[in-house]
């Protein structure tokens, strides 16, 4: 229910943030600036009372974000693969909430696999461990599977945990539309929407059905990457509330220090976690969208495992288009073409000056590409784009949020492998390869033969609706309002036969 009960949430927040005595720090973390440290200070203390304790052998930060449940620790685990944000010590402190939150108990796991599976764990597994890591939104045991004696991760949900999410989603809900409400320059940036869309993205990693599915699809897109495996999925073993996969051995992608004991180089490791995103987004349109540390490991020969895809990121192909434009743009720093690219997919109001447009970006990607490459930062890029398009009334595209959440991710974890990681010179490549194979005569001839298979499909249909056409403009009668498929039909019969002609002849350049 969003209804005004949710303000004591919203208090609550804050009031758990003093009294865990992580108000300072944060504020600290993020340099807010005093007027912001004064309002803060004065709206969470006199509720300090109702805040959650937590638990007071943690550190401030992840012991307020832990007591309040598993949105905010999501929230703590995008901040922790962000040490230029949130500063070296906070970031090592908030990556507790990765993979080492408070576990339930291995009687609870059990009873809930028995329950989804409808068969006794002790005929299922033959070993069944205490669990090995546990997140915010379920946890892991190691097992042994009873016929074949094959290693495998059991993935098991927290108990409660839609309940507990739901509560947090109503919150963020009201907030947004108090928001909405007391501010309605706001409205640009879609707050209602952009909750929707993390309730969407939530919920789906709510049901293990959907994550066992998206990593099969994820398996086969990437099967020929090179550096790169999953874990396989054990269907038979998993449902809505568990999941089942082979195990992967590894070192935690996080751990530096056993990184270079156990010989592997981190800044290859670095360029390739940064670029395998990129090509997975760019090639695919289907990316893991929650690539924190705690969902990386190393294998044994160099490989990068991934783990956990309750949260994977779809962007259909214009949109993926659109967006190597504007990144191939910035770094060929041609940013008229950049505006033209952002005026052609309608981001911006046509009304707006395309050349007025392309001079406020040259302000947002000049002072980056002036910095020593240690210091630059997609995610200082992204903030500074945000600022010049809310001047241009560019209105939050939701369908990119998640997109541009999980490349500020990666460009953290990239940078805690390799602090002097260049962003421009590891992207340029994989985007020059998009562009290449995406945005030209090749690309041109597929998108007019995918045209032509539509066409050919719909094909028997064509005659019989230009008849109809020709009849209507036959009759005395008012012709009847203008139907969709009518002018389809007359669009279809010219772009036939131009597209055939312009296939016919790409291929021959080709």
């Amino acid at each position: 229910m969003r209804g005004p009960h949710n303000i004591l949430r919203l208090v609550r927040t804050g009031a758990t943030l003093e009294r865990t005595e992580a108000m300072g720090v944060v504020l600290d973390a993020f340099d807010a600036p005093k007027p912001l440290r004064v309002a803060a200070r004065l709206l969470g203390w006199p509720f300090k009372w109702l805040g959650y304790n937590g638990d007071p052998s943690v550190p401030p930060a992840p012991r307020a974000l832990t007591a309040l449940g598993p949105a905010y620790i999501k929230f703590g685990q995008v901040l922790s693969t962000r040490p230029d944000v949130v500063g070296d010590k906070m970031a090592r402190e908030l990556r507790v909430l990765q993979d080492k939150l408070p576990p339930f108990s291995v009687a609870e796991a059990k009873a809930m696999v028995e329950s989804e599976l409808s068969v006794p764990v002790d005929t299922v597994f033959s070993e069944f461990s205490e669990p090995v890591a546990a997140a915010s939104i379920a946890q892991v045991h190691k097992a042994k599977l009873a016929k074949t004696g094959e290693t495998v991760a059991v993935k098991v949900l927290r108990p409660n945990i839609e309940k507990d999410f739901r509560k947090d989603i109503d919150a963020f809900y009201f907030a947004a539309g108090l928001i909405e409400g007391l501010s309605p320059s706001s409205r640009r940036l879609r707050p209602m929407d952009v909750i929707t869309h993390f309730e969407g993205v939530v919920m789906g990693e709510l049901d293990l059905r959907l994550e066992s599915a998206s990593a099969s699809e994820f398996a086969a897109n990437t099967a020929n990457d090179p550096g790169f495996e999953l874990p396989e999925v054990k269907w038979e073993l998993s449902g809505r509330r568990v999941m089942t996969l082979g195990w992967a051995e590894g070192l935690p992608l996080g751990d530096n220090d056993a990184l270079d004991a156990a010989g592997h180089d981190r800044v290859a490791l670095s360029e390739r976690v940064l670029q395998l995103f990129l090509q997975h987004a760019l090639r695919d349109g289907f990316f893991h969208a929650d690539m924190h540390q705690g969902n990386l490991k190393v294998a044994p020969n160099g490989n990068i495992i991934a783990l956990d895809f309750g949260i994977m990121g779809h962007i259909d192909e214009y949109t993926r288009r659109v967006y190597a434009e504007i990144l191939y743009g910035f770094i060929r720093r041609d940013y008229k073409r950049v505006a033209e690219v952002h005026f052609e997919a309608g981001y911006v109001p046509a009304d707006r000056d395309v050349d007025e447009f392309a001079r406020a970006l040259r302000a947002v990607g000049e002072p980056i590409f002036g910095m020593d490459a240690t210091r630059i930062s997609m995610g200082r890029l992204l903030s500074y784009l945000f600022e010049v398009t809310e001047r241009f009334g560019m209105e939050t595209r939701t369908e990119l949020i998640l997109l541009q959440r999980t490349m500020v991710v990666v460009e953290g974890v990239a940078r805690s492998l390799n602090p002097k990681m260049n962003i421009w010179d590891v992207a340029k490549p994989i985007v020059e390869d998009y562009i290449k194979t995406s945005i030209g005569p090749r690309a041109f001839a597929k998108d007019l033969g995918k045209t032509a298979l539509v066409l050919a499909r719909f094909g028997p249909r064509l005659p019989g609706l230009m008849e109809q056409v020709l009849i209507a403009q036959g009759r005395d009668t008012p012709e009847p309002p203008p139907n969709r498929f009518k002018t389809a039909a007359l669009w279809s019969l010219l772009g036939a036969v131009v597209g055939g002609a312009l296939v016919a002849l790409v291929e021959a350049l080709l």
